[in-house]
């Protein structure tokens, strides 16, 4: 109870709770009465609900107490994310080189085919790769890469227990990513530019509805990329899974070749599927490239696969922490 006593305010224990990371494994209690130690701390220092825990929960808002955890959690991940700059870089540069090499392949293509393929002239295949760099970089989820791992070395047997849903954690940790790479991001933007000299003729209707858009598509890809590493629960290995997801949004969502350039069978598949709307149709619409019409279509497309990504998340979540086991921390 040490650990406890040290927080001797609200945002001590927040920072206790979410940031140190309490691991219950390391501390003399055990089951239901740390559960409910834990909780009579919560209610008389934030009087917040606990997630999970075996108690009666109070009838006072969430909303705050998660504004105030997810702000703790940010800062701690900016403060982590600053440490590895050279890291960051490095992915950086992924993401500004696969774009620039669909870019230099499509619009190769283009000039040997009279300048012009599937209505794209080189200064459009310019626009769209350069649209989705940024698209991509906004909207991914790197989860994929670090959940097997975290599963496996028993992370959730401390993240089960804590206030808040886990998601929450990796939000912030994605968007401390983004804010600190999107000016270096920038600065790759305007070399790219002038080298390529993309066209964009968006109307204003496009540039509006374009906000959001990346919004939903940013929640479609995130929670739909944590539904997927959620496998890990159920396999010791998900590389396999991870990849075929990837390869579905490289094909489907546009991020190779625009999809009008793929065949009429892909493009179909592509439209009923989720990642045509995380990628393709924000970028066609700060292009230009969509009717008023199929602008809104896009956007209640995004509506539906909101929803439907936040259920099937749900329902895999609770399958996935039914069946979690913990192997070693």
């Amino acid at each position: 109870m040490a650990a406890f006593d040290a927080a001797a305010d609200e945002r001590e224990l927040i920072e206790l709770l979410l940031v140190d990371g309490v691991d219950v494994q390391s501390r003399d209690l055990q089951g239901r009465t740390y559960l409910s130690t834990m909780a009579t701390l919560l209610r008389r220092s934030t009087d917040v609900s606990y997630l999970s825990a075996l108690v009666t929960q109070p009838t006072q808002s969430r909303l705050g107490f998660y504004l105030r955890a997810f702000t703790v959690q940010f800062r701690a991940s900016v403060a982590v994310q600053l440490e590895y700059r050279a890291a960051q870089v490095i992915w950086l540069l992924f993401f500004v080189l696969q774009p620039v090499m669909y870019l230099s392949i499509w619009s190769a293509v283009a000039r040997s085919n009279d300048g012009l393929v599937g209505g794209y002239a080189p200064q459009d295949f310019a626009a769209y790769f350069l649209a989705t760099m940024w698209i991509i970089h906004l909207t991914f989820n790197g989860v994929l890469v670090f959940f097997e791992a975290r599963v496996r070395r028993g992370d959730f047997s401390a993240l089960l227990l804590r206030p808040i849903h886990p998601i929450s954690a990796d939000v912030a940790d994605n968007l401390a990513y983004k804010a600190i790479t999107m000016p270096l991001l920038g600065l790759a933007t305007v070399l790219l530019i002038v080298a390529f000299r993309p066209r964009f003729e968006p109307s204003g209707f496009a540039l509006v509805a374009f906000v959001p858009a990346l919004l939903l598509a940013f929640i479609v890809r995130f929670v739909n990329s944590w539904t997927v590493a959620l496998a890990a629960f159920w396999l010791t290995r998900t590389s396999a899974v991870t990849q075929g997801y990837l390869l579905l949004v490289l094909f489907l969502g546009g991020q190779a070749a625009p999809l009008s350039l793929l065949p009429g069978w892909v493009q179909t598949v592509a439209w009923w599927s989720p990642f045509r709307w995380i990628l393709a149709f924000p970028a066609e619409l700060v292009l230009g490239k969509l009717a008023p019409d199929e602008i809104w279509t896009g956007l209640g497309m995004q509506v539906l696969w909101t929803f439907l990504s936040i259920a099937l998340l749900a329902q895999c979540w609770r399958a996935a922490a039914r069946r979690y086991s913990a192997v070693g921390g």
